[in-house]
């Protein structure tokens, strides 16, 4: 019975829109190729990268007192480039002091720093480190091909265990897009990526394929019941896995966001990139792999 009504109460609409439907991720797809391409060409990188990525001084100042708001204006006449954030007690919210990155090294910075403060930085009271330019750029670059190594791997994996191009090809397809859209976003909203945001690409790209793989086995590997209702099984369960994920990744979000710099960006990055996989599972894989089960005959 719930075969049928699925047959005919949903299968008629979804068997005449399904292709058109792939509009939505192509424009977007698109668009995030373009606007990366010009991001590349003006900024020399798909990214902003932070001092841990480029190099540069990184100052801690423990004063729960100081004016923050006051300290940024001046500092940021002097070092267009600064980063500062409020250090805030986890378990009262109370000011404790604030983080300053720069690209500036730390004989230009600390000195300004401390004239804006009105006192000496010492030990008891801040903490300096620096990182050189070459350092932190040999770094990125292995970073970078980490993440290059990981997506090939990936796409070995798919295509050895599917065995057949089209599939394959567009699980793979839909974690590439994944990645190049939450990245046109993460540019767009202007985050400074750390090394706390290279690893959420990363878990990005194992959380990209998870569902695709569920669509694409239960399509083209079974036979029980039509194309259609085979998708709609699968999107039953994958959307329900990806919205526990958002949900657990955003709550987490809402938990940390004054208080962990690095948590807060991976868990950013993670929650946009899981919503770039609802439209790129069941929009692009969905249409994708149902052309390709009617054209292969994968149907009774």
């Amino acid at each position: 019975m719930e075969q049928e009504h699925h047959k005919h109460g949903k299968e008629d609409w979804y068997d005449k829109i399904h292709l058109y439907l792939l509009i939505i991720p192509i424009v977007f797809f698109v668009f995030s190729l373009v606007f990366l391409g010009t991001f590349q060409a003006k900024n020399g990188d798909l990214i902003y990268k932070d001092v841990s990525l480029t190099g540069g001084t990184t100052i801690s100042v423990f004063d729960s007192k100081v004016n923050i708001d006051s300290v940024k204006t001046e500092v940021l006449k002097q070092f267009p480039d600064a980063l500062i954030r409020e250090i805030s007690n986890v378990r009262t919210g109370d000011q404790q002091g604030f983080i300053l990155e720069t690209k500036a090294d730390v004989k230009d910075i600390q000195p300004a720093l401390e004239k804006i403060l009105g006192y000496k930085l010492t030990q008891s009271n801040s903490s300096v480190e620096f990182a050189g330019s070459s350092l932190s750029s040999g770094f990125y670059k292995q970073l970078r091909l980490a993440v290059i190594i990981a997506f090939l791997l990936m796409a070995a994996v798919v295509f050895i265990i599917f065995r057949t191009f089209v599939p394959s090809f567009t699980i793979v397809l839909c974690a590439f897009a994944d990645i190049v859209m939450t990245l046109t976003v993460v540019d767009l909203l202007g985050i400074n990526v750390s090394l706390a945001g290279v690893i959420a690409f990363l878990m990005l790209i194992g959380y990209s394929v998870d569902t695709d793989i569920l669509l694409t086995t239960r399509v083209i590997r079974r036979d029980e019941g039509s194309i259609n209702l085979r998708v709609w099984e699968s999107f039953k369960t994958g959307i329900t896995m990806t919205l526990t994920a958002i949900a657990a990744v955003g709550v987490s979000l809402i938990v940390i966001y004054n208080y962990s710099d690095t948590l807060r960006q991976i868990f950013t990055i993670l929650l946009i990139g899981l919503g770039f996989d609802i439209l790129n599972t069941w929009v692009t894989n969905a249409s994708i792999i149902k052309w390709y089960a009617e054209w292969k005959g994968l149907h009774k």
